[in-house]
């Protein structure tokens, strides 16, 4: 009997000469070649099971490896401006990459985490001109920039992970403005056919049916406007229509309700709507591949796991249930799962592509 070599960490199957496992990162050079049978496959943790069960939603039965430390790595490291303005600067005809020069490593955003710091020094100032020198003027602007925080942000890290760099920044902006405003419009149009009261487990469920559904229209047109085929395209643009659906609602809580809302909905804004909608675009274009969007895409199995699973993300946060707090932890930790394993199938659709075009 051949033997083969397998990861002794996690098992998988390695190529004749491979120095790193591809599934778990494990170093392998220098080992010697073992049996399959002689391998312990060890015992799956909760997170491995997960993504397992949600990988196979995107057509591959296997766990991702999920290692945050790793992904935000660059995060901690000095970067220039010139770095941060040619990340900016892609997406146009003259700097958009050919399938061959796009990049299927394991991504490493960075920039989104100046943008926050950015984000966190004007509220800085605008808290201290308000409660330090009296300046009542600047409440609007601290609304404004504190809503937009989080979600902007977020939308930056979805912009570096677009690994094709096939979609400008001016383009993102006009979905995040527009798409953000037309999907809340459309949300507020669908809510004329439903009355809800006092927030339960069904109204939750109703609120979200019917905003999910409405962000969703709005995912599909840019979807279908862009003509994008690509997992890692899909995830961008819904990330812009959460994003912009995110912040004009918290400044609307704010307007309403004042500024003590902001900090908890900035916090929380780590996990809803801009990574839910994130999860729908992604899962859209999954669908669609490079065919053109249809009814069909919208009945296709994988896609309409991932828009329930939103949906429920959505019901549960909104609820009545368990310490807000709690719950709001335990659904961000499982919104950021399915994002993890999203990305990881951005990228093998980018690998595979590429096998594709060479043979």
């Amino acid at each position: 009997m051949n033997n083969v070599r397998f990861c002794p960490k996690c098992g998988q199957s390695l190529d004749d000469g491979a120095k790193f496992c591809t599934n778990c990162g494990f170093n392998v050079s220098g080992m010697h070649v073992i049996d399959q049978q002689t391998v312990s496959h060890p015992k799956q943790n909760l997170f491995d099971s997960a993504t397992e069960k949600i990988n196979g939603w995107t057509g591959e039965d296997k766990m991702v490896p999920i290692h945050l430390g790793t992904m935000f790595s660059e995060v901690f490291k000095s970067h220039s401006e010139a770095e941060a303005e040619a990340l900016f600067i892609v997406g146009t005809s003259k700097t958009t990459p050919t399938l061959e020069q796009v990049s299927d490593s394991p991504v490493k955003p960075w920039l989104f985490s100046r943008v926050l710091i950015l984000f966190v020094l004007t509220i800085s100032l605008l808290v201290g001109s308000i409660y330090v020198l009296n300046g009542q003027k600047m409440y609007v602007g601290l609304i404004s920039i504190s809503s937009l925080a989080v979600p902007f942000s977020l939308l930056i890290m979805f912009f570096e992970i677009n690994t094709f760099k096939n979609i400008s920044i001016f383009k993102v902006t006009k979905i995040f403005m527009v798409g953000g405003v037309a999907s809340l419009l459309t949300t507020l149009g669908l809510y004329q056919f439903v009355e809800v009261d006092q927030m339960s487990i069904v109204t939750a469920a109703i609120v979200a049916v019917v905003e999910e559904s409405g962000k969703l229209i709005m995912i599909a047109y840019y979807i279908n406007r862009i003509n994008t085929k690509f997992i890692l395209n899909g995830m961008l643009i819904g990330a812009a229509i959460g994003a912009g659906f995110a912040t004009f609602e918290t400044a609307g809580y704010a307007g309403e309700l004042g500024v003590s809302v902001l900090l908890l909905r900035g916090v929380t804004a780590l996990g809803t709507h801009t990574l839910w909608c994130a999860i729908v675009g992604a899962a859209l274009a999954l669908a669609k591949g490079s065919e053109p969007l249809s009814a069909s895409t919208f009945q296709n199995g994988s896609f309409i796991r991932f828009f329930l699973l939103s949906i429920a993300l959505h019901a549960i946060w909104d609820a009545p249930l368990i310490s807000d707090m709690k719950k709001y932890t335990i659904l961000i930790i499982i919104a950021w799962v399915v994002i993890l394993v999203l990305i990881d199938a951005g990228l093998r659709e980018i690998k595979t592509l590429q096998q594709n075009q060479t043979h």
